[in-house]
């Protein structure tokens, strides 16, 4: 295995995770709820839960993001070898994946594992061992 230095950067990633964990600590703070992703979405959708107008500035705040760092940096390029259908597929099969766990990879990894919940670190190891299964299948299998 080798790294691929050029793309290595672990500022960018602390600063990241730290701004990450700064967003969920806040939201507990200040609205009592967790970051889940997935249960911020779901919860927009019939039927709905009450409390929208956090969850839609949440939301809208996550598509700003990248806006908002391109003021100050470029804006990495990105690009998929897949295609649209095949990210679509993909999206919807996560998206049951979180329906299934009870949650998603920021509500159980990020929030849950923080306040030490076992149920999250069940789940989150679940996550893990499904996307080294996927990589390794995807790389060496097929």
């Amino acid at each position: 295995m080798t790294i691929d230095m050029s793309a290595f950067t672990p500022v960018a990633a602390l600063l990241g995770g730290a701004l990450i964990g700064l967003a969920a600590v806040l939201l507990v703070l200040f609205n009592g709820r967790i970051a889940g992703i997935s249960g911020i979405v779901g919860s927009l959708l019939p039927p709905r839960a009450s409390g929208g107008a956090w969850r839609v500035a949440f939301i809208i705040g996550l598509l700003a993001a990248p806006w908002a760092y391109g003021l100050f940096a470029p804006v990495p390029a990105t690009a998929s070898p897949a295609s649209w259908p095949v990210l679509v597929i993909a999206g919807l099969l996560v998206g049951f994946g979180t329906r299934l766990g009870s949650g998603c990879t920021s509500g159980h990894g990020v929030c849950g594992l923080s306040r030490l919940s076992w149920r999250s670190l069940i789940a989150t190891l679940c996550f893990m061992a499904a996307g080294f299964a996927t990589v390794f299948v995807a790389r060496h299998v097929l």
